[in-house]
């Protein structure tokens, strides 16, 4: 079979699970990450006839979708902000409006001095990661800048300490087990930035198979009754910093019920929009 055939495959059999563009950006992915094809290759290629062995990878990693598998756990690899991240089932996988949100800090911050990140519900490390390589590349902080990444799951913050090794050798980073709905206070950070979990149970329907099934349901479920529970807690613990800045990623049917709740516990906000419309992101200072 030919490269191009093989495309045609995956869009016919994945066309009950993913619209055609979507499953064109799967394979290439597929072809990237696990046969080192490179995107030229893919499409100066096309005519070519697989090898057996790739024929048959590709032919399993099919087989894998169709059972609602992400292509990120297939590959064990993630794309974000111009890093290749390791994943697995223990981690979300990273995504475009999370990117997004990594700029907004970096774009505040720019020409400043930041030593101290604080990354809560790190999963894979993406946010605070990117922000430590991103910082100690604009040599807008010190050798001190300090990177910490905390998360309740000790599977994802061994992802996440891999992960810190293979992008960011030189970036202070420590990874922290602890479930912050339990801690009573926090160090001084420069900014605090999280992603915590915000999907209600009455929103589960209109999220992916691939994303129900395969992804960790505690980082990204809350009950109906308290849905802002996280975000509660972050602010109130950000309360004893000297300047409290923190930065979210939201629910997007959220928006003004953040707002609320930031002008309760006594912070200024802004929220902002990510690149499909969406309510995504929030800056919370005092």
């Amino acid at each position: 079979m030919i490269l191009r055939q093989m495309r045609d495959v995956y869009v016919n059999r994945l066309e009950h699970l993913y619209p055609e563009t979507e499953s064109i950006s799967i394979f290439k992915i597929l072809c990237e990450d696990l046969l080192h094809l490179s995107k030229s290759d893919i499409m100066i290629r096309g005519e070519e006839p697989l090898s057996h062995l790739n024929e048959e990878i590709l032919l399993k990693s099919l087989e894998t979708l169709l059972d609602g598998k992400p292509v990120q756990q297939i590959t064990g690899l993630a794309h974000f902000y111009g890093h290749v991240f390791k994943v697995n089932r223990h981690t979300l996988i990273p995504r475009q409006e999370t990117e997004e949100l990594v700029q907004w800090i970096l774009d505040d911050h720019k020409g400043k001095t930041v030593q101290n990140v604080f990354d809560i519900g790190t999963g894979s490390g993406c946010i605070g990661i990117s922000l430590g390589d991103a910082f100690a590349k604009a040599n807008t902080s010190s050798n001190s800048l300090q990177i910490t990444l905390l998360d309740v799951s000790k599977e994802a913050l061994q992802v996440a300490g891999a992960n810190a090794k293979a992008i960011a050798p030189v970036v202070a980073i420590n990874c922290i087990e602890k479930d912050i709905l339990q801690e009573d206070s926090l160090g001084d950070y420069d900014i605090i930035v999280s992603n915590p979990p915000y999907v209600r149970e009455l929103e589960k329907s209109q999220l992916h198979i691939n994303v129900i099934d395969h992804e960790p349901g505690t980082a990204l479920f809350v009950t109906d009754e308290n849905p802002l529970v996280f975000y509660i807690k972050i602010l109130e613990l950000a309360t004893s910093q000297a300047r409290p800045l923190v930065y979210f990623e939201i629910n997007q049917y959220l928006p003004e019920q953040m707002k609320n709740l930031a002008a309760q516990l006594g912070y200024k906000s802004e929220i902002r929009n990510d690149l499909n419309g969406n309510a995504r992101m929030m800056k919370c200072w005092k």
